[in-house]
This record gives C-alpha cells, sequence and structure tokens, in this order.
C-alpha cells in the first residue's frame, strides 16, 4: 500500500508541473505589463482605448441578445412541437457551428459590398450609378458584425438550451396547462435559465476572443487593438497592460458561467417521472416554425456556403487545389498531433485528479484548464514572452555549437494549442469519468492493482469514447484556429485558417474560397458525431 501511494504520489507531482507549466505564459504576461511603455499607455487612454472598450461590449451584448433569440426560440420549437421536416431541421440548426466566423465574414462581404452582385444588380435594374443615389447597410460595421457572429455562434445556446427543454417533466407542464399559463415563460424558460445562462456566457467568450471578423470589418475591440498595439506599435509592454485589462472581461463571463451551474435545481419527486412530449403542427402553424427555425441556419450556413461554391466555380485552378492540398497536409499534421497531445495531458490530469483526494490539485487543474476562455490573442502573447526568456536562458548552449531556442517553432505553436485547447479535453474526459462508478477504481487497487495499471486498465477503457469525441473536438477546433497561428507559426508554414486569412486580407476572395470550404467540410463530421452522441441515453 505504501509502495502504491509513492506511485500516486510521482503522479501527483507531475500533474502539479504540468499544470504550473500551463500557467508560466499567464505570469510572465503579468510580470512584462509592469514595464515601462513610453507613455503610450497614455497616448491609447486618449485615442482608442474607450472605444476599444465600448465596442467589445457593444458587440458582446448584440451578439449575446441575437443569438439568444436564435438559439432559444429554435430549441423550444423543436423541442416541444412535431412537424414536417422538424427532424432534420433539428440537425441543420448546428451545422453553422461548422463555419468560423471570419468565413462568413469573409463571404458577406464579397457578397454585399458595393462591387459585389447584390448592390450591382440593384443599380443595373434601378439605373443608378453610384452609391449616393440609395442607401444599403453597410456589412463592415458593428451591425453586420454582431449579425455574423450570431449566425454562427447561437448553436452554443441551442444544443444547452434544447437539452434543458426535453429534460422538463411532463408534470410540470400539466401543472401549467392546468393553470392556463404560458409554457414557455412560466415553466421552460426559468428551469433552462442556467444552462441558457451558460450558453450565452460561452458565446460571450468567442465573440471577446474573436480576431479574424473584427480584424476584417476594421472593428477597434480590445482583441483587435492587443494585436494592433503588438505589431503595428512595437511595443510588447503596452500590448500586455492592454491584455490584462481584457481579463476583467474573461473574469466576470467566467464568474456568470460558473453562478449558472450552481443556481436552483428542480426535480420531479413523483414515482414515475415522464418527460415533455411534443405536440403534432399542420398548417399555417408549421409553416411558420419551418421558416422561423430555417432562418438562422441559412443566415450562418446555407448562404455563405453557396457564396463560396460559387467563388470557386467561377474560376477553379488545379494549381490552386495542388497548393491547398500542401496546406491541408499541413494543417492535419498540426491537428493531429495537437489533438494527440492535449487529449494525452487531458486523460493524465483528469485521471489524477479524480482518483486523487487533494482539493488543491484538483483546483489547480481545474484553474489550468480555463485556457479556452481567454483571446487567442492573449495566449499568444503570454507564449511569445514565455518563451522569449526561455530562449534566453538556451543562450549558453551556443557555447556546444547548437544555438537552441523555441520561438517561431511548432513547438511554441503546439504548446499554446495545449493552453487554448486544454478545456474542450479536460472537459470531455471530467464528463466520462463522472459517469462512472468509482467503486470500479478502489476495487482494482484493492485487488492490488497499481496505479498506472488502474488509469490504463479501468479508467481508460471506461472513458474511452468521451476521449474519441474530445478528440475530435480538438482536432477541429485546431483546424479553425487563426490568431495564435498567425502569430506563433514558423515562416513559410502555413493552415488552412492562415491561407485563408491572408487572401481574404488581400481581397483575394476566390483564392480564398477552397481552404475556407476545406475549413468547413473538416468542422461538418464533428457536428454530425456530436449530434449523435447527444441523442443517446447513455455516453
Amino acid at each position: 500500500m505504501l509502495k502504491l501511494m509513492r506511485r500516486i504520489n510521482y503522479w501527483k507531482f507531475l500533474v502539479y508541473a504540468i499544470s504550473l507549466t500551463l500557467l508560466f505564459p499567464f505570469i510572465a504576461l503579468i510580470l512584462i505589463s509592469f514595464g515601462d511603455t513610453d507613455g503610450l499607455w497614455a497616448h491609447l487612454f486618449a485615442t482608442v482605448l474607450i472605444k476599444y472598450v465600448a465596442n467589445t461590449l457593444a458587440l458582446m451584448l448584440g451578439v449575446a441578445f441575437l443569438s439568444g433569440i436564435f438559439g432559444v426560440l429554435t430549441a423550444w420549437i423543436i423541442s416541444k412541437y412535431h412537424f414536417v421536416f422538424s427532424k432534420y431541421i433539428d440537425f441543420m440548426l448546428l451545422l453553422p457551428a461548422a463555419c468560423p466566423a471570419y468565413l462568413v465574414a469573409y463571404a458577406y462581404t464579397d457578397f454585399f459590398e458595393y462591387a459585389g452582385p447584390v448592390q450591382g444588380s440593384f443599380r443595373s435594374l434601378m439605373g443608378w450609378s453610384s452609391a449616393r443615389d440609395y442607401y444599403f447597410p453597410e456589412i463592415r460595421s458593428l451591425g453586420g458584425a454582431i449579425f455574423v457572429l450570431s449566425s454562427v455562434l447561437y448553436p452554443y445556446i441551442y444544443l444547452l438550451a434544447r437539452t434543458a427543454f426535453r429534460q422538463i417533466p411532463e408534470s410540470y407542464i400539466e401543472v401549467s396547462s392546468l393553470y392556463k399559463r404560458s409554457e414557455f415563460w412560466t415553466i421552460g424558460f426559468p428551469l433552462a435559465r442556467p444552462a441558457i445562462a451558460a450558453g450565452v456566457a460561452l458565446v460571450s467568450m468567442e465573440v471577446v476572443s474573436d480576431f479574424g471578423t473584427v480584424e476584417y470589418f476594421s472593428l477597434q475591440t480590445l482583441t483587435l487593438g492587443i494585436f494592433n498595439v503588438w505589431i503595428g506599435m512595437n511595443s510588447i509592454t503596452a500590448a500586455a497592460q492592454l491584455a490584462t485589462c481584457s481579463f476583467a472581461f474573461i473574469i466576470i463571463l467566467l464568474v456568470l458561467e460558473m453562478r449558472s451551474r450552481s443556481g436552483r435545481r428542480f426535480n420531479d419527486t413523483s414515482k414515475n417521472q415522464r418527460y415533455g412530449r411534443t405536440k403534432s403542427l399542420v398548417g399555417l402553424k408549421a409553416t411558420f416554425c419551418v421558416t422561423f427555425c430555417l432562418l438562422p441556419f441559412c443566415f450562418g450556413f446555407l448562404i455563405p456556403i453557396s457564396i463560396l461554391i460559387s467563388n470557386l466555380v467561377g474560376s477553379f485552378k488545379w494549381l490552386n487545389l495542388m497548393d491547398s492540398l500542401v496546406i491541408l497536409r499541413n494543417t492535419l499534421m498540426l491537428s493531429l498531433i495537437g489533438a494527440s497531445l492535449i487529449m494525452l495531458i487531458a486523460t493524465l490530469i483528469g485521471s489524477v485528479s479524480q482518483v486523487s483526494s487533494d482539493r488543491k490539485l484538483q483546483n489547480l487543474v481545474s484553474f489550468s484548464s480555463t485556457g479556452y476562455a481567454f483571446p487567442g490573442t492573449i495566449l499568444a502573447l503570454g507564449v511569445m514572452i514565455f518563451f522569449g526568456f526561455i530562449d534566453n536562458i538556451l543562450v549558453f548552449t551556443e557555447i556546444f555549437g547548437l544555438n537552441l531556442y523555441l520561438s517561431g517553432t511548432l513547438i511554441a505553436l503546439l504548446f499554446a494549442y495545449l493552453i487554448r485547447f486544454l478545456a474542450v479535453g479536460y472537459g470531455s474526459v471530467i464528463s466520462g469519468l463522472s459517469k462512472t462508478s468509482p467503486n470500479l477504481v478502489w476495487a482494482s487497487r484493492t485487488l492490488g492493482l497499481g496505479f498506472s495499471s488502474t488509469i490504463t486498465k479501468i479508467s481508460i477503457p471506461l472513458i474511452k469514447k468521451s476521449i474519441i469525441a474530445g478528440g475530435v473536438l480538438v482536432f477541429v477546433d485546431i483546424m479553425k484556429e487563426l490568431p495564435m497561428t498567425l502569430l506563433l507559426r514558423p515562416f513559410n508554414f502555413d493552415t488552412l485558417a492562415t491561407s485563408t486569412y491572408q487572401f481574404a486580407h488581400d481581397e483575394l476572395m476566390t483564392e480564398a474560397s477552397l481552404p475556407a470550404l476545406l475549413i468547413v467540410l473538416s468542422g461538418l463530421i464533428p457536428i454530425v458525431f456530436l449530434n449523435r452522441l447527444l441523442k443517446k441515453p447513455e455516453f
């Protein structure tokens, strides 16, 4: 038994070391923020800082509101009513999650801008000669960004709200009907409020983290401000200080998300528990439901994908395909290595923290796995500073003629991915472990199996599906990731996301369509997998 405890202590020491290492970039970011900016901070405060904060707040609130309408109302309709094509629409509402927001922004801008086909058709039809002859909403604006981000982020709210609505006991619905009260406002919305709040918090985190959309729309937010100060003004200290200010938004969102989880719980205490049944709709009501549910699908998937396909078909070149296949190979390699590394670390720290009774270790692991909540530019900045410190230490290797360095290598990029997406893998592992009986672990230990054998022979086989699910989601997240890859990638190393960004940034939307479609195609696989997974009664 003493020998077993020593082995566990070794594993605990390893998890402590990994968790602390994941926190070093944030520590480095805070330390460097105490440096001198030579008056640049005062300049930022007098010129653009207030605009950064105001735009970030306005964008976050606008997207939370519009995506909430899309996600909650469609979830209620799908959960409570059955109508023609409702089964297929349920799946179609998840498809926008496969589209990165910056791809949708590129497609809509190319389609609705002044030189695009929509305004061009209006001018030809009406005989207008310039933009002064008519009014057309500007897609590159705050309103356009809210529309684009809401169209692709509402599935976060839809998934959680749909699950919560389907778990409402039938007895509650019967009580509301008995008193002739609204099922949605008196039963559905109050019971699903924690799930909806969690979904809104996730959407808000994605908005604060977004870089590609706000950069393409020239919308001055804190995330874009960090990038501009770091790259444009060549002040890593001022960028670090601006990044620490962004922590306030993240902390508020994290607190809101955690408080939503700790809300009151309502349980049906009846002996034979039944969940709400769907009502059949026909005629005008069914038509309205189909139309309303198809709107967010069209906005977030059908229209932008159709635009990208039309751009690609109009000027397809085999040379572009061969170049994209080389970039696809880089992307698949990076995503596969990153997903494997992340799931290995997630399984290790998740298993050890769950088996261990060390509350400090569990809290440290949970805190080190919150990198998903932070914008990619902040994480990239922290990783760059941290690896800069390491490179200064590795200077001594020049004595031996090695000249080792880590900045600007795939190691730095993979480390950034580990910090950013560990939360996805860790959440999947913990979800799987929470559904397995701890008695199995203690039984294996009683029978003489060591800690390593218990993990490999008991825990991992039981959560194999959770590990696979987390790995697939991490794989696709890495394929879509833009700001960290753009800032930390080695020279002459492109991924689908960076290639799409560069083409779109140069207004070459035709060339950007092929890598953009490859990203979307890779994102459809986990959407199908996730949809089937959530429909199973047990994982």
